[in-house]
Formats: structure tokens, C-alpha cells, sequence
């Protein structure tokens, strides 16, 4: 690893100390509040994926470190490794459970919502999903992620001022997005979700709970889709790996 790219992993690794610590339901709570008070959040699910992407992306670590970014723990991996590194962490917070609570919240407060990516047909049945089941979240605008300019869906998004933008065009495509966006947006809560459409529209099957409890999540994923398999392999075992490296270099410090 070059001496830059160690200087950014470090860097990005701090964001495990700096993660949310508390529970799914606290978060909530401090999302719900925020939401209510009109206050500009852009949340980051952080990932070993993203923590991978920061070594070799000036912005990516950027937006990890960024004070106005709330990052919340999506994943067992980076559990585990946040407490290694003597955070306390009660528990992951996936970015599909957050994107239901927002809809389920936007449903009882009338809020509105923006919607950007996945495929055509994922987009109708999420949106119909969303008027059958939270008709009270207002869907202003719903964009694929197919068929359309980045940087142009999100000035368009930006001008509608929405309560609640949801971006599902994957890691680090999303964040990055998200991030350079921000600044046009003086309210919401703006999210990452990666393919929580999918999942949201019921056109997936998500783990069983007592799957998502042992926190296999993630194995269940790779056997329904074992092409996500080289995926794995580019991002969570190179990030076990430099959490080792990691660990052992503090305590030559010390």
C-alpha cells in the first residue's frame, strides 16, 4: 500500500470511532427528529465496501470524514471492527430497514419523497407499493436509475425540496452523488440505499429475521446470488485484512 493510500485508510478508518453507536431504534428516533425540525442530514451506511473505496478515492474518504455526513454501521463486519477499534456499537442499521422507516414516517407526517435509481420496473412496483401501503408519504418525484443523467436528476431533485431523497445506484456511485449534491439542499434527510428498492418493492426476498439476528445477512445474499460473490471477496476480505493491519500498527505505537 502506498504511503498516501495508507494515510487514507487511517483516515477512514477513524470513521469507526466516530460511527453511530446507539441502537436501530435511537437512530430512528434522532432521524424522525431531525426530520421534523427541517434539518439537512446526509446519512452514509457505512460498509467495508465504502471503507474499501476510500483507499483509492480522494472523495470517498473525503465524505466519511465530512462533518455534516451521519454514518451509521451497516453491516457485522464493520460492527466488529469499530469494537475492535474501542467503539461501542449496539447493533448494525442497514440502510433497507432505515429507507422503510422514512416511508413508513413520511406516511404519518405527509412528508415528501424523492426517489433515484434502480431498474424501470423496480421503480413502479416500489412507487405503487408506496401508495398502497404509506399513502400518506408524497412521492414527488421517481427517476430510474437507467435512463438518466446524475448530476441533472439532482438539480432537479434539489429544486423540488423534498423532506426525504433515497438514491439506490450503489456503492460508491451513490454516496458521491449524494455528497457533491448536498449543498443544493437546505432540508431532508438524504440516503444512500443501495438495492433496498428492490427489497422495498417486493420484488425480493429478503433474509428470514432469525437470519438477519445471527447476522448472516450477508452469506444469505451470496448463496441467492452468487454473483455478488467477487464482490465480496474485492471489499470485505481486503477489510478484514487492513483492520488487522490496522490493529497491529496501533499497538506498535504504543
Amino acid at each position: 500500500m502506498s504511503e498516501l493510500n495508507s494515510e487514507r485508510m487511517r483516515a477512514s478508518f477513524a470513521v469507526l470511532k466516530s460511527i453511530f453507536g446507539a441502537g436501530k431504534a435511537e437512530f430512528c428516533d434522532l432521524a424522525a427528529e431531525r426530520l421534523a425540525s427541517g434539518k439537512r442530514t446526509l446519512i452514509v451506511t457505512v460498509n467495508p465496501e465504502i471503507i474499501m473505496n476510500a483507499e483509492r478515492d480522494p472523495q470517498c474518504e473525503e465524505l466519511l470524514r465530512a462533518p455534516d455526513v451521519v454514518s451509521v454501521p451497516d453491516g457485522i463486519a464493520v460492527v466488529r471492527a469499530a469494537r475492535k477499534f474501542g467503539k461501542q456499537v449496539k447493533e448494525r442499521i442497514t440502510g433497507v430497514d432505515l429507507a422503510q422507516f422514512f416511508l413508513e414516517d413520511a406516511d404519518r407526517n405527509g412528508y415528501s419523497v424523492a426517489l433515484y435509481g434502480a431498474r424501470p420496473e423496480v421503480l413502479q412496483a416500489l412507487c405503487e407499493r408506496i401508495a398502497a401501503e404509506w399513502p400518506g408519504a408524497r412521492v414527488v418525484a421517481a427517476y430510474d436509475g437507467y435512463n438518466h443523467e446524475d448530476d441533472a436528476v439532482m438539480d432537479e431533485i434539489a429544486a423540488l425540496e423534498p423532506d426525504i431523497v433515497l438514491v439506490a445506484l450503489g456503492v460508491p456511485r451513490q454516496e458521491k452523488l449524494l455528497f457533491s449534491h448536498f449543498p443544493k439542499f437546505s432540508k431532508g434527510l438524504l440516503m444512500g440505499v443501495g438495492g433496498s428498492f428492490d427489497v422495498l418493492s417486493g420484488l425480493k426476498k429478503r433474509a428470514p429475521a432469525w437470519i438477519r439476528r445471527a447476522n448472516l445477512e450477508w452469506l444469505y445474499r451470496i448463496l441467492r446470488e452468487p454473483s455478488r460473490l467477487p464482490r465480496f471477496f474485492r471489499s470485505n476480505l481486503p477489510f478484514v485484512r487492513l483492520v488487522r493491519r490496522e490493529r497491529r500498527r496501533l499497538r506498535g505505537r504504543r
